[in-house]
């Protein structure tokens, strides 16, 4: 059987960071930047999986082998979502799978879920499985919970497979309900821009775990089922630990921002550089709420987003869970170059790595390419 080329994106998330797994709403885009999974049937029961991004030898394994933790590295999340097609009554079966990618790994991008989209839309092809991909969506995020061990939400893995080109998703996390919200900024005279600040994240680390824990712990104590579910931010003043009640006021508020954003660019013309200029401070609210009520920045994240308005953008906030990774800036276009001029400069003479920028243009969810 020839091979099939599968391509699945990364995203950028406009508004709603750690927003997904207490069940707020989230407002992400798809990146032109991605994953491509190019698959070919075998029939001996066996996975594997190469890597352009990776030297050594392929990672081969049996099908019937895989079980959470069985499985490390990159190769995991690819391996992941076979074990998770299976265990969900998808009879696929073994594959050669190359992987390539021109998305950064650890830059809050969704590397990882592009990567597992991308093979899963390729096995589920070859072997004639027709899955919905809202379902497909919890199969890929059921791969990087508990195959790989990462305690994320939905987000990157409904934006990598249901997002539209030139649109932003508003996706409930409670009820999975998603809106496809008109997001052109280069019609308004201005550009997403994503500043990778080179500093990598791992969100198996137990930083990510504990804001998790702790917003579950304030959840009870609030006595609902998620704090996604709360909309009154005056309900945090019940709570008596002040941790808690800084991490349930992010997730309020960000949440609020991500409605009021979809909300704004529904009814404004796509040219209408004043919402866009409102996007912007609403964004930089979201970043003072990360750093601040969340603390999941980090300092190259403050300076980026500081140096970034200063130079003229309408606003800046860090992307992904946090400790690392990349910030999202909107920023008119004439003022772009003067951005990432400054932003160089400003690294530069601090002795950290170059930023890498990223233009982020709304594109469309995975799919096949040949």
């Amino acid at each position: 059987m020839s091979a099939e080329v599968w391509f699945a994106p990364g995203r950028a998330n406009l508004m709603g960071e750690h927003t997904d797994y207490n069940e707020g709403f989230v407002l992400p885009f798809a990146l032109a930047q991605g994953v491509t999974a190019t698959a070919a049937a075998r029939g001996d029961g066996r996975l594997t999986l190469r890597s352009a991004q990776v030297t050594g030898e392929p990672v081969t394994v049996s099908l019937d082998s895989l079980a959470p933790g069985s499985l490390t590295g990159w190769a995991a999340y690819p391996a992941g979502v076979a074990w998770s097609l299976r265990a969900s009554g998808y009879d696929i079966g073994g594959a050669s799978v190359g992987i390539d990618s021109d998305l950064p790994v650890g830059a809050g991008v969704s590397s990882s879920a592009a990567l597992e989209c991308s093979v899963g839309l390729a096995l589920c092809s070859l072997y004639g499985m027709s899955v919905e991909r809202e379902k497909l969506a919890m199969i890929a995020k059921r791969a990087e919970n508990d195959f790989v061990g990462a305690p994320t939400g939905i987000i990157d893995q409904s934006a990598a497979l249901l997002s539209q080109a030139d649109h932003a998703m508003l996706l409930d996390c409670a009820t999975l309900k998603v809106a496809q919200v008109p997001f052109r900024p280069a019609a308004a005279g201005a550009a997403a821009l994503i500043i990778d600040t080179r500093v990598t994240h791992a969100l198996v680390s137990g930083e990510y775990a504990a804001r998790r824990a702790e917003c579950e712990e304030a959840a009870r104590l609030l006595g609902v089922a998620a704090l996604g579910l709360v909309t009154d931010v005056g309900a945090v003043e019940r709570l008596a630990d002040p941790v808690l009640r800084r991490r349930a006021r992010h997730v309020i508020t960000d949440s609020a921002r991500a409605r009021t954003i979809a909300h704004a660019l529904r009814d404004s013309a796509p040219t209408a550089s004043d919402t866009y200029r409102f996007i912007g401070e609403l964004m930089t609210e979201s970043h003072l709420s990360l750093r601040d009520d969340f603390e999941v920045s980090w300092p190259e994240a403050d300076l980026t987003v500081d140096a970034a308005i200063g130079a003229g953008a309408y606003g800046a906030k860090m992307i992904g869970g946090g400790f690392g990774g990349s910030v999202l800036a909107l920023v008119p276009l004439e003022r772009e170059a003067t951005v990432r001029s400054l932003l160089s400069e400003i690294f530069a003479g601090r002795g950290w790595e170059t930023p890498r920028y990223i233009d982020a243009v709304p594109s469309p969810a995975g799919r096949r390419l040949a």
